[in-house]
């Protein structure tokens, strides 16, 4: 069920995710998937998940900055060549106005896929290849949420050339070279 689903929301985008079509590409019944998913939506967001798992696992070479490079131009791939980009923008649409949409979407893909992300840059830490006070939540935030800006609000091109770009300010930000580093904000120092 969740690959037809997925091969569905791929070819023909968010509104064809339906029960009665998933269901009869999937040779199961309505009913069935009445029973495992409750809303269309939540159905589709576990079968974007389903279809991307083995496209975004994150990869430990021992090199984060590779590693982080290597991930975020599978995600890119994924979005412009591989034909996510708007069964995505369809989804995170649809989950503002579905509450269980949103719950899926949460539960089944965005935090699972942070949560992938912060295991690699915690091992980076534990190697000495991040400093001990790295927000790991903030450098998250500042590679994927540069895609997804781009795509969801910006709407302007990119493609996985940023890649490098994003992974590389991330790690070594916009301080001039030899610079001091200035004292962390209090939410780093774990205040606030």
């Amino acid at each position: 069920m969740l690959t037809a689903a997925g091969r569905i929301l791929l070819r023909d985008g968010m509104q064809a995710v339906r029960f009665d079509r998933v269901a009869a590409e999937a040779g199961a019944s309505k009913t069935t998937l009445y029973k495992w998913w409750p809303s269309p939506g939540a159905l589709a967001a576990e079968a974007y998940f389903a279809q991307s798992r083995r496209l975004l696992d994150f990869p430990d070479t021992g090199d984060v900055r590779a590693d982080l490079v290597a991930q975020l131009r599978s995600f890119v791939r994924w979005l412009k060549d591989d034909g996510a980009e708007k069964p995505l923008s369809e989804l995170i649409g649809a989950a503002q106005m579905d509450e269980s949409l949103a719950q899926a979407w949460s539960e089944s893909y965005a935090l699972p896929r942070r949560e992938l992300a912060r295991q690699r840059l915690r091992i980076a830490r534990r190697q000495g290849q991040l400093r001990e006070d790295a927000d790991l939540d903030i450098i998250v935030d500042q590679l994927w949420g540069a895609c997804y800006h781009r795509l969801l609000v910006l709407r302007v091109p990119f493609d996985e050339s940023i890649a490098e770009r994003l992974v590389d300010q991330a790690l070594h930000g916009a301080a001039p070279r030899g610079a001091g580093r200035p004292e962390p904000a209090a939410t780093d120092r774990g205040a606030g």
